[in-house]
C-alpha cells in the first residue's frame, strides 16, 4: 500500500525537519505509534498499535537525508510490517510556511484480505495518516493538539476519531463574553 498526504505548516522548514528528526515527537501526533527511539546516528526501533489490541515493532534506519528539505527511512529485512517513508519540505509560497509532502509504503498483513479486514474495523489508512498531517500541524503551530469535548484523552480516546469539530459559542453568550 502506497499513501500520500501534504499539509502546510506556519513554520521554517529548518524548524519543521528539526522537530520531525527528534522521533520520540512522532508519537505526539501518529495516533498509532505508542513510541520510537533512536538506537544510533541513523538507526531506531519502533512500536505501533496494530488492529485487534496487537502490537506490532521494527527497527528502521535514515537512508536519504537532505538538511531541511528531505528525510526517508526503511525499515529493517525482518520488519512486522515493511515499510519505507519519506518527508519532502517545500518552502510554500507564502515565504513563511513549509509545504510538509508524505510518502508511505508498506506491506499491509494479509495481503487484500488483512486491508479489507482493517477497513471494517475502521482502519482506513489514507484518512489516518491525514489525521496525523493535521495533529502534526497543530502541534508544530500552536504546541498541543486541540481536543474537542469528543476525545479529550488523547490516546486513550483513539476509539473517538475522527472528533467532532468545536462549537461556536450561542449569540447570547458571545454578547456576554463582549460585555464583560
Amino acid at each position: 500500500m502506497e499513501l500520500t498526504a501534504t499539509t502546510t505548516i506556519r513554520k521554517p522548514a529548518a524548524e519543521v525537519y528539526a522537530f520531525w528528526l527528534r522521533l520520540e515527537n512522532l508519537p505526539m501526533f501518529m495516533a498509532h505509534l505508542e513510541e520510537v527511539r533512536s538506537t544510533g546516528d541513523r538507526t531506531s526501533h519502533w512500536k505501533a498499535s496494530a488492529p485487534f489490541g496487537s502490537a506490532i515493532e521494527w527497527d528502521a534506519e535514515v537512508i536519504e537525508e537532505v538538511p531541511d528539505e528531505l528525510v526517508a527511512w526503511r525499515s529493517s529485512a525482518d520488519a512486522d510490517v515493511p515499510n519505507t517513508g519519506r518527508v519532502r519540505l517545500v518552502p510554500a509560497p507564502d515565504g513563511v510556511s513549509t509545504e510538509v509532502h508524505v510518502l508511505l509504503s508498506y506491506d499491509i498483513p494479509g495481503g487484500d484480505l488483512g486491508k479489507a479486514v482493517a477497513e471494517y474495523f475502521g482502519e482506513e489508512p489514507h484518512q489516518q495518516l491525514d489525521d496525523d498531517l493535521r495533529r502534526l500541524k497543530q502541534v508544530m503551530e500552536i504546541g498541543e493538539v486541540m481536543r474537542s469535548e469528543g476525545a479529550p484523552w488523547g490516546k486513550r480516546a483513539r476509539k473517538e476519531f475522527p472528533q467532532r469539530p468545536a462549537q461556536p459559542l450561542p449569540p447570547d453568550e458571545l454578547a456576554q463574553e463582549a460585555r464583560t
